[in-house]
Formats: C-alpha cells, sequence, structure tokens
C-alpha cells in the first residue's frame, strides 16, 4: 500500500495498526483478576466520545458500575434472560447455554451504556430514520473497543437483557434506552477467532455475500 501521493494519510506502520486493531478486535468473554490503569478508562470513554454523531446529538451515556452489589444484580438479571434466550432458541437451546455469554463477575469495570432521554427532539439526521441515534452510540462503542484492544484489553458487549428492567437497575430516567452492558478488563489471550466462530456457531461470511453492486443481490465486479 503506497501513501506516498496522499498528504493526508497516516504513516505505514500507523496504517497497518488501525487495520491490526480492527482486525484483531474480539468480543471477549473471558477476564483475568486486575485493575486497569490509571486513566486507561477515561481515554477508552474518550475514543468512544469522539465517535461520529448524527447531528452531533452525541447520544450516548456511560455509568460506570462500581458497588459490588449492583454489579451482582446487573449479573444477576442477565442470567435470568440468558435462560430466556435460551428457552426462544427451541432445538439450539442446550448447545446455547455451554456457551459463555458474559464476563461482569470477572472483570475489571462494568459499564453500561445507554442512549439519552427526550431524543424526539433532535430531528438532524433522523427525521426518517430516527435509529440513527442507536446507529451513532454504535459507533462510539466501536471506538472504544478498539482503543481497548490497541492497549491490550479485553471488552466484551454483554445485550442480554430486558431494557426497562435495567434502566430500573441503574436509576435511568423515563425515554432512555439502555444498549449495552460493557465488560472490560485484562485477558490471558484474545481469541484467535470471534468467539462463536471458534464454538462453531455461525462463521464470518465472505465479502462477495455482502457486496452488491446498483441494485441489492447483483454480485460486485471484480475491480
Amino acid at each position: 500500500m503506497s501513501t506516498a501521493t496522499n498528504p493526508y494519510a497516516f504513516s505505514q506502520p500507523e496504517i497497518d495498526g488501525v487495520y491490526r486493531a480492527i482486525r484483531e478486535r474480539r468480543d471477549v468473554r473471558h477476564f483475568k483478576p486486575g485493575p486497569l490503569e490509571v486513566g486507561q478508562l477515561k481515554r477508552f470513554i474518550a475514543a468512544a466520545h469522539n465517535g461520529p454523531s448524527v447531528g452531533l446529538m452525541q447520544p450516548w451515556r456511560f455509568i460506570r458500575i462500581t458497588q459490588p452489589e449492583l454489579r451482582a444484580q446487573i449479573h444477576r438479571h442477565v442470567n435470568e434472560e440468558r435462560i430466556k434466550t435460551a428457552e426462544a432458541l427451541g432445538k439450539r437451546a442446550e448447545e446455547f447455554m455451554q456457551l459463555k455469554v458474559e464476563g461482569i463477575l470477572a472483570c475489571a469495570e462494568v459499564l453500561v451504556v445507554g442512549l439519552v432521554d427526550k431524543r424526539d427532539g433532535y430531528i438532524f439526521g433522523r427525521r426518517t430514520m430516527p435509529e440513527m441515534d442507536l446507529a451513532s452510540a454504535s459507533c462510539a462503542l466501536q471506538n472504544f473497543w478498539l482503543a481497548a484492544r490497541a492497549e491490550g484489553i479485553g471488552v466484551g458487549w454483554v445485550s442480554m437483557f430486558d431494557p426497562q428492567r435495567l434502566r430500573d437497575i441503574c436509576g435511568m430516567p423515563e425515554g432512555s434506552q439502555p444498549i449495552a452492558v460493557l465488560c472490560v478488563g485484562h485477558v490471558d489471550e484474545f481469541y484467535t477467532a470471534p468467539m462463536l466462530e471458534l464454538e462453531k456457531w455461525d462463521q464470518r461470511r465472505p465479502l462477495s455475500d455482502i457486496l452488491f453492486e446498483d441494485l441489492w443481490d447483483n454480485p460486485a465486479g471484480e475491480g
């Protein structure tokens, strides 16, 4: 890859680092004990806060869970939802119950991430697609994930919860929407591939399955 003709390109080692973080980012479920370094969590949240935001609405909010009982309460609720998810999966229920789906009690930090209340007041970029608040927050969380991976810290996104229940647990205002429980901490190693792929739950599709040209389902050319 040549960057000599583009004055805005990063240096090649920097480019390689960005692509490596993207390629090796993992949704982590296995953590080892130990706190984060001072300032590390704040850097990850700052990276998230630098994320793209439709209409600059910045809909994300982060709640750092520091009370052990509150963390345990979140864990109990997630486990309840895990069982309900298994019931909904039917034939794959037993297979699903063998998967490790969260690391809430083992990780260094737990964050509850939510969308702000009164989001209907933000019209710019959301008039026909109100879900762009969630899209913006998802971009922020990806920034968090990549920053953490670059510093060798694992992150797991847990989404098995009832939004109203988690809202009540965390004292969030009516109209806000929790979207993630983030588990953040040290790991013995990063998975060589997505955990669900290693566990044979599913596999990443080839680019030819997701890239079209001009019309839906029209395969893209080789160029």
